[in-house]
C-alpha cells in the first residue's frame, strides 16, 4: 500500500480538475413517455448550454431531437422550464434564440407554429382532439407595461392563439384531462410566489377549444398547490401544503378530496420552474411518488383505491422529474456516488436501469467525499439544517493538528434547496483538501412551510445567520479553521454572501455569483416573475424602504474587512450587472483585495463550458491567494485588486 503524501489542506493535487468537470457534464430534465419511447433534454455547455431534446426508441437508440442550432428553452419568468411537449412522436418547442414554438416531425425539420412576436411559451400540452397546443404565454408586445401572463389554446395548423385564461398575474401548469374535456391549471397573483399560496381551477373545454364554466377546486392565498395532474379515471390528483407540509390529494369526479397519505415530508417544490413532476399516475390506481424527508429524496407507490403507502426501496437520494406507463417508471437521479442520469424502473422486477449519464466520467470512490447531515441550533431558537463534506482525497494527509478552510455554499432561491447527489462541483473543493458546508438555511425547501416561513421578513438575517452559525458549530468541533472560513453562493446565495460579509464577523473570503448587493435596486429593477417576491421576505417596497436599505451590502461597505471576488454574467436580467459592479468598485476603492469577472454572452447562471471552467479556476485561485496555500496545479490567474494591501480579514477595518 502506498504511502499517503503530507500536504496542507487545500494543495491536495486531485484528479477532478475543472477541464474534466465541463468536458464531461450534461444536464438532464424533463423525461417525458411517448408511447414506448423516451424523451428528456439536455443541456451542453460545450455547445455553449444549448438544449437539446433526446429520443430513446426501445432498441436502446439514443439520438437527437433537435438539431442545431435550434436551443429548446423558454424565457416564460425568465427561469423557463417546460420547453417542449411531445405527441405521436412530434415535438413541439420553444426556440431561445426567438421565442417561438416550433413544430417537429419525426424524422423533418423543425418548422414554425407561432407567428414572429414578443411572445413566449411554457408548459404546453397537446390537444390530440382539437389538433391544439395549450400552453402558458406571457405577452411582451406592450413595452410600456408588464407582460401579461395567460393561458392560450395554440391552433397547430395557423398558429392562432386563443385566451381561454386570462386576467391574473401568473398561470401554470395546464393539464388536460383523459378525455381532453376538462383542462386544470393553477394561478396567482402578486405579491404571492406560488408556494405562498396559489388556487387551482378546472374548466370544461368546448369543441372549438375555448373555455366553458370553470371554477376554483382547491388552494388560496396561503395554501400552495403543486403539479396537478389527471388520471385515466376521471381523477385530478394534486399537492397542496394545506397541513403545512406538501402531500398529494385526489379531487375525484365527484368532486370529493381526499388525502392519500398525510406525512411530515414535501411531495413537491416551489416552482421556479415550469414542468417539475414529482409522482405520476402508472395506471388509474397507482401512483408512483418521489417524496423529500429531511432533505433527502426517497421513492414510494401509493394504491389510489386502498391508499397503500409503500416504500420502494432506491438506490438514490435526489429524485425528479417523473414520468410513468405501462409497469415502468423514468426520471432524472443521483445519489452521493453517482451523478444525476435518466432511471428506469421496471415495477414488476424492481430493476432500476440507467438510461442515459450526466457525467461519463470514471471517479475513483476514494477521492469522493460523502455527505453528511448535520443540524444545529438557530439564532431565532430553531434548528438549522445543512450537509458537511469533509476533505478527502486517497493520496494526501494534512499535517497533524491542521485544521482545513471551510467553504460554506448558501444556495439560490432562497426558497430552493441543496441536494446529496453527486456534484463533481463539491468534489473539486474536497479533493483538494477544502472542507464544504451545503446549507439548507431557514427558508429552504425539504423541511415544511413552517421551515420555508423562517425567511418571511427576515431575508439577509436568517439565511446570514444559519450559514455563519454552521460555521461556526464545525469549526467549534475542531472539523474547521476558524481562521479560514468562507462562503460562496449564486443569485439569491450571493446576496446571502455578501450580507454575511458585510453584517457578520465570521467569514474571512468569499465568493458572489451573480449576486444581489442592492436590495431596492432588485426591488425597483426585476423582471415580472420576481417584481414583488421581495414583499415576503423583506417587506412591501416603497413602504419598508428603510428596511431594504439596512440589509443591503452596498450602502455598507465600510463594515467590510475581508476579500471577495465576483462573476456576473454581462446578459443578466435578473440581477443586472450593475448590482456586482458597484460592490466591486465599492470595495476596491476601500482597498480590500477583491476580483469582479464578467462574462459576454452569458445572463442569470453561467452555461457555456469555457465560463464554467474559467469561474472553477478563478475561485480556487482567489482563495489559495487570501488564505496562503499552495495550488497543486497551475490555474489562470485572475486580478486581485489590492492584493498586496493585506490577505485575509483586515483587522483595522
Amino acid at each position: 500500500m502506498t504511502s499517503k503524501q503530507v500536504k496542507s489542506y487545500g494543495s491536495w493535487k486531485s484528479p477532478i480538475t475543472s477541464d474534466l468537470i465541463v468536458a464531461g457534464t450534461i444536464g438532464l430534465s424533463e423525461t417525458v413517455f411517448d408511447g414506448e419511447d423516451i424523451y428528456w433534454l439536455e443541456s451542453r455547455p460545450s455547445e455553449g448550454g444549448r438544449n437539446v431534446v433526446v429520443r430513446r426508441t426501445p432498441d436502446g437508440n439514443v439520438e437527437d431531437v433537435t438539431p442545431p442550432p435550434f436551443n429548446v428553452r423558454t424565457r416564460v419568468h425568465e427561469y423557463g422550464g417546460g420547453a417542449y411537449a411531445v405527441a405521436d412522436g412530434t415535438v413541439y418547442f420553444s426556440n431561445f434564440t426567438d421565442q417561438r414554438l416550433y413544430k417537429q416531425s419525426r424524422g423533418g425539420s423543425p418548422q414554425p407554429v407561432t407567428p414572429e412576436a414578443e411572445l413566449r411559451y411554457a408548459d404546453g400540452v397537446v390537444d390530440r382532439k382539437r389538433n391544439r397546443l395549450i400552453s402558458v404565454r406571457e405577452d411582451h408586445t406592450q413595452s410600456e407595461r408588464e407582460a401579461v401572463n395567460s393561458v392560450v389554446s395554440i391552433d397547430l395548423k395557423t398558429g392562432d392563439a386563443t385566451v381561454i385564461a386570462s386576467g391574473c398575474d401568473f398561470y401554470s401548469s395546464p393539464r388536460l384531462s383523459a378525455d381532453r374535456n376538462r383542462v386544470a391549471w393553477l394561478e396567482w397573483n402578486h405579491p404571492n410566489m406560488p408556494w405562498d399560496g396559489c388556487e387551482l381551477w378546472v374548466g370544461e373545454l368546448n369543441v372549438d377549444g375555448t373555455l366553458g364554466t370553470a371554477s376554483c377546486v382547491a388552494g388560496g392565498l396561503k395554501e400552495s398547490i403543486f403539479q396537478p395532474e389527471w388520471s385515466e379515471d376521471g381523477s385530478l390528483y394534486f399537492s397542496s401544503d394545506r397541513t403545512g407540509w406538501w402531500n398529494l390529494y385526489r379531487l375525484s369526479p365527484d368532486g370529493e378530496q381526499t388525502s392519500l397519505h398525510e406525512m411530515s415530508a414535501e411531495f413537491g417544490w416551489p416552482q421556479w420552474v415550469f414542468r417539475m413532476s414529482c409522482y405520476a399516475s402508472e395506471c388509474a390506481r397507482h401512483i408512483i411518488c418521489a417524496y423529500n424527508e429531511n432533505g433527502n429524496w426517497r421513492l414510494a407507490k401509493i394504491n389510489t383505491t386502498t391508499l397503500e403507502f409503500k416504500q420502494i426501496d432506491c438506490p438514490y437520494t435526489d429524485i425528479e422529474f417523473i414520468s410513468a406507463a405501462d409497469g415502468q417508471v423514468v426520471f432524472c437521479a443521483g445519489s452521493p456516488t453517482a451523478p444525476n442520469a435518466v432511471v428506469r424502473l421496471d415495477l414488476k422486477s424492481g430493476v432500476f436501469e440507467v438510461l442515459h449519464r450526466s457525467s461519463t466520467l470514471e471517479i475513483d470512490a476514494e477521492y469522493l467525499s460523502i455527505p453528511e447531515a448535520i443540524e444545529f441550533p438557530a439564532r431565532d431558537g430553531g434548528h438549522a439544517h445543512g450537509f458537511f463534506y469533509a476533505p478527502k482525497n486517497k493520496d494526501f494527509v494534512a499535517p497533524d493538528n491542521d485544521r482545513p478552510p471551510l467553504l460554506v455554499i448558501s444556495h439560490g432561491g432562497p426558497t430552493s434547496a441543496t441536494t446529496t447527489a453527486l456534484r463533481l462541483s463539491i468534489q473539486h473543493w474536497t479533493s483538494r483538501g477544502i472542507a464544504v458546508l451545503d446549507m439548507n438555511y431557514g427558508g429552504s425547501t425539504g423541511y415544511g412551510r413552517a421551515y420555508r416561513e423562517r425567511l418571511k421578513d427576515n431575508w439577509g438575517i436568517v439565511d446570514v445567520d444559519d450559514c455563519a452559525g454552521g460555521a461556526l458549530y464545525l469549526a467549534d468541533q475542531g472539523r474547521a479553521d476558524k481562521n479560514r472560513l468562507a462562503i460562496r453562493g449564486g443569485s439569491a446565495g450571493g446576496y446571502t454572501t455578501l450580507a454575511a460579509l458585510t453584517f457578520r464577523d465570521v467569514f474571512s473570503a468569499g465568493a458572489s455569483h451573480f449576486g444581489v448587493s442592492d436590495a431596492e435596486a432588485l426591488a425597483k429593477d426585476t423582471h415580472k416573475f420576481e417584481s414583488r417576491y421581495l414583499d415576503g421576505l423583506i417587506g412591501p417596497y416603497p413602504e419598508r424602504r428603510d428596511l431594504y436599505l439596512e440589509r443591503s451590502p452596498i450602502h455598507f461597505t465600510e463594515k467590510l474587512s475581508c476579500p471577495m471576488i465576483l462573476f456576473q454574467g454581462l446578459e443578466d436580467k435578473v440581477v443586472p450587472p450593475d448590482q456586482a459592479e458597484r460592490m466591486f468598485e465599492a470595495v476596491k476603492a476601500k482597498g480590500i483585495p477583491v476580483a469582479y469577472v464578467a462574462y459576454e454572452g452569458e445572463q442569470h447562471g453561467f452555461r457555456r463550458s469555457e465560463n464554467i471552467k474559467r469561474t472553477l479556476d478563478a475561485e480556487l485561485y482567489f482563495y489559495s491567494k487570501v488564505f496562503h496555500f499552495e495550488l497543486a496545479d497551475p490555474v489562470e490567474p485572475v486580478q486581485i485588486e489590492n492584493l498586496t494591501n493585506g490577505l485575509g480579514r483586515l483587522q483595522n477595518a
